[in-house]
């Protein structure tokens, strides 16, 4: 296994379509950042305006401080979050979308929106399919 130099190991070859069905298409790992059980929440909450570390902590209820960081990490990583460290003491760290950040959460928003005002019919689905 060759490992490639760091400034080349996310170089796009510009012949290639993007296909999130291929195994090799780049936006797969942006789908699943993206897609993940913490990255929807994070996401979705950003898209209330910006956040600071902790009261995004509150907010995305049940995530751990650790996970915060890491799913914050990749997002921004992924050109969907934007870190803003603002200089005081102590130091006050902010978090926004991105313009991209943005586009996906508000698709991300919209199909929370289906499911929270579906829950009546998916729950009678579930419960139906449990009785078979």
């Amino acid at each position: 296994m060759t490992s490639q130099p760091p400034d080349q190991a996310y170089a796009v070859d510009p012949t290639l379509e993007a296909d999130v069905f291929a195994r090799n298409c780049l936006s797969r790992p942006v789908l699943q950042d993206v897609a993940s059980r913490w990255g929807v929440l994070a996401l979705a909450a950003l898209r209330e305006g910006p956040y600071r570390f902790s009261a995004l902590r509150r907010r995305v209820d049940g995530i751990s401080e650790r996970m915060l960081s890491q799913t914050l990490q990749t997002l921004e990583r992924d050109g969907m979050v934007h870190r803003e460290v603002q200089q005081s003491i102590p130091p006050v760290v902010e978090y926004t979308l991105t313009d991209l950040g943005e586009k996906v959460a508000d698709q991300l928003v919209a199909l929370i929106d289906i499911l929270e005002s579906n829950l009546d019919a998916i729950t009678a689905a579930q419960t139906a399919y449990h009785r078979e």
